[in-house]
């Protein structure tokens, strides 16, 4: 445990001795802070057309009116910007040479895996907490529900890990960035529109299974506030299999090294 905590702090500290941390973090909190701007400018329309009586609900809720949708634009923010952030992992240090150096220490590949994957979660942690500095503004001018704010919550750190485990897969098979970036955004996007695929009210297998591989579909109860074991064992399989995929990505590289 003590070489993947180190490993973990070597990946942290490589995003925070450089801009990289930095550029990610106020890049992320930016686009958040539209996104919330534009949701609050429509939760205060609705309130103002409901309270002149010009129709619309007469009781507005602010969970459902800003919350989910600020959520699910949070999510979309996520797909540019991790695979960015991830592409880096394994591609610059086959760049630079430095994979001959790490494969050849006395670690093992899941050791590797795991403390870049814990460094890099820790960035995205330390990403979403900031945009906890918006949400504390609704609490106090506001009476948002908790409860659903901190499953939503969950649902993208879940849904963050699976990017960046996506994300190491594709940075470990290939030594340059844009095309460690440029291919995790298209598998994060194939599993993201996979449920368009064919015809949601026919009820087929085939559109089922598309269904549950969605991972944008397993976001949607978290964002109600409702904490599934179903997806929860969705995004950590989805986790593990990513990881475990990465592992033999750079089993094989030592081979070849």
């Amino acid at each position: 445990m003590s070489n993947t905590l180190a490993i973990a702090h070597k990946e942290l500290r490589s995003y925070f001795v450089s801009p990289i941390a930095y550029v990610f973090i106020g890049f992320f909190a930016l686009l958040y802070g539209y996104f919330f701007v534009v949701s609050l400018n429509f939760l205060v329309r609705v309130s103002m057309q409901a309270g002149m009586g010009m129709g619309g609900p007469q009781t507005i809720n602010i969970n459902e009116y800003m919350i989910r949708p600020l959520l699910g634009n949070t999510a979309v923010i996520m797909l540019l910007v991790l695979p960015l952030m991830t592409m880096r992992t394994y591609a610059e240090e086959k760049r630079t040479g430095t994979i001959e150096l790490l494969l050849s220490s006395p670690l093992t590949e899941m050791q590797i895996i795991l403390g870049k994957f814990i460094g890099a979660m820790t960035l995205f942690t330390i990403m979403l907490g900031v945009t906890f500095i918006h949400v504390s503004i609704l609490f106090i001018y506001g009476e948002p529900e908790l409860g659903p704010i901190l499953s939503g919550y969950l649902g993208l750190w879940l849904m963050g890990g699976a990017f960046i485990s996506v994300g190491l897969l594709i940075s470990s098979v290939t030594k340059n960035q844009m095309v460690a970036g440029m291919g995790t955004f298209g598998v994060l996007l194939m599993f993201w529109v996979i449920s368009w695929v064919g015809d949601p009210s026919s009820g087929s297998t085939t559109t089922q299974v598309l269904g549950y591989l969605s991972i944008l579909d397993h976001f949607e109860d978290f964002s109600k506030g409702v904490i599934d074991t179903k997806h929860l064992t969705y995004y950590l399989s989805f986790i593990t299999f990513g990881l475990f995929l990465t592992a033999k990505a750079v089993d094989s590289e030592r081979w070849r090294g």
